[in-house]
């Protein structure tokens, strides 16, 4: 029997567009020193590496008539020079350049034809440093069968361990339109599930096909009344094909000396940055925001719970709704609503801890946005403003053929309507945000991006030594008024 794509897949493939590209993509930045790492040597590692994610090699079938799901077959002219490309920045190129770059690379759909992921190596970087640029479809990594490329490249040591490289390789023969549809009702007839999931599958596209006609119809007749799209907020607009970029490079130990005088997690520090992030930019925008005051964030979090869909990490995800208040003009009051709305999760017992994510074989990061990203997709009924995806990394170097990654950047994809997202890893003593906004939608991320500094400035500030703070809970008032 075929391995199909379950409806969950479907559901991404069919949410996708010119203007929702359902790809996740990770920027990593390294300095080759004396390695020697380059295109070539790059494209090596990926040869030796690829045999861990065999779905990298595989493209999608369709099935005539719809007589069952798509399913994944060994892509018959699988050409590694395709998929690993080489591109450069005029030296010596900037981390603005970068990220335009980046931006305009997540703007491209994958071609569906053929293994669904690509990967750039970037050269021109100042100081010497080279950029590794991975993007793949989100139905490619579901953490079950398949984990994201970018966690099988990287090495705890500069010495490259050969791990795998199977030049016996050689793909199975794909069936034909006629041979397809045989095996598909073969398959529905040895399978109920397959018969059941082929059903669903083919109401669910009707019912998309019924509700995207719905939606047009209801756009030209707007149209024709005069009448423009509503849009009630600037982090919920209709989005164009093109994206931009921004990163933010911050310092774990900030996040950890604020946690030990305000208490909580670092997760809540970062969360709480965020929303005075948003805070900022909003003010800075002048925009009315019709009396909001927090913005709802769906967060992706790790648990272990048998009843959720299994990973091969070790642990399970679920969405958090998080409210970020935005209305809250002091840093450390926003700090401590944040604390409180994440405190349920953290009480349930069910939760992963930092410390054993950040364990995880390779470089687990890229796989856990990849899952929250295909979370967020799921999630969209809840009626969210944004996805935020923070996942703990090592706190030790990572090498790739010896070149020693100095920042890794998540860029996340953009739900529809949604032309917000952002992204966070941890790694080596680092906190870096990737940010991904829609070009038309939000044409000042830089601001955004500027906001984040300040407001993490704002909490720094509150857990200074010299700042007076007053004393928290009534065990601490006590114990003051003793003395």
């Amino acid at each position: 029997m075929s391995e199909r794509l379950r409806p969950r897949d479907l559901a991404i493939l069919a949410a996708e567009s010119p203007t929702t590209p359902m790809h996740n993509a990770t920027v990593e930045i390294f300095d080759p020193g004396e390695s020697g790492f380059d295109h070539d040597r790059l494209v090596q590692l990926i040869a030796d590496r690829i045999a861990f994610v065999p779905r990298y090699r595989q493209r999608l079938q369709l099935v005539p008539g719809r007589l069952a799901n798509p399913a994944w077959v060994d892509d018959e002219g699988f050409d590694l020079g395709y998929h690993v490309r080489r591109s450069a920045l005029p030296r010596p190129g900037s981390m603005e350049q970068l990220r335009e770059l980046v931006a305009r690379i997540a703007s491209r759909p994958l071609d569906r034809s053929r293994p669904l992921w690509e990967c750039y190596f970037v050269e021109g970087l100042e100081h010497g440093h080279v950029a590794l640029l991975t993007k793949s479809h989100q139905i490619l990594v579901d953490g079950r069968e398949t984990v994201d490329i970018g966690q099988v490249l990287l090495d705890t040591s500069p010495d490259r361990s050969t791990l795998g490289h199977d030049d016996d390789w050689r793909p199975g023969r794909p069936a034909g339109p006629v041979a397809a549809a045989l095996t598909a009702v073969t398959d529905s007839l040895e399978s109920p599930r397959t018969l059941w999931m082929t059903t669903r599958a083919n109401a669910e596209s009707l019912g998309r096909a019924a509700s995207a006609s719905g939606a047009r119809v209801a756009e030209v007749a707007n149209a024709l009344a005069g009448r423009g799209p509503v849009h009630s907020t600037p982090v919920h607009r209709r989005l164009s094909q093109q994206r931009r970029f921004v990163t933010v490079h911050t310092e774990l130990s900030d996040y950890r000396a604020i946690r030990e005088v305000h208490g909580g997690t670092v997760n809540d520090v970062i969360l709480a940055t965020i929303a005075g992030g948003l805070r900022g930019w909003l003010m800075a925008r002048a925009e009315s925001l019709g009396g909001l005051r927090t913005i709802k964030a769906i967060v992706p979090m790790s648990v272990i719970d048998d009843e959720l869909e299994p990973t091969s990490l070790g642990s399970q995800i679920t969405g958090h709704l998080v409210h970020l208040p935005i209305g809250e003009p002091s840093p450390v009051v926003r700090l401590h609503q944040v604390s409180y709305d994440l405190r349920a999760h953290r009480d349930n017992g069910r939760n992963v801890s930092a410390r054993r994510l950040s364990g995880i074989a390779g470089f687990a990061p890229t796989t856990f946005h990849a899952l929250g990203a295909r979370l967020a997709t799921a999630e969209l009924r809840r009626g969210f403003h944004v996805s935020v995806t923070n996942v703990p990394g090592p706190q030790f170097p990572l090498y790739a053929d010896g070149a020693r990654m100095l920042e890794s950047y998540p860029v996340h994809p953009l739900l529809p309507d949604h032309p917000l997202a952002i992204g966070v890893t941890s790694y080596d003593g680092g906190v870096f945000y990737g940010i991904t906004t829609d070009r038309d939608a939000v044409p000042d991320a830089d601001v955004l991006g500027q906001c984040l500094l300040e407001a993490l400035d704002e909490l720094k500030d509150s857990a200074s030594d010299t700042r007076p703070r007053a004393p928290r809970g009534r065990k601490h008032a006590a114990a003051k008024e003793k003395t």
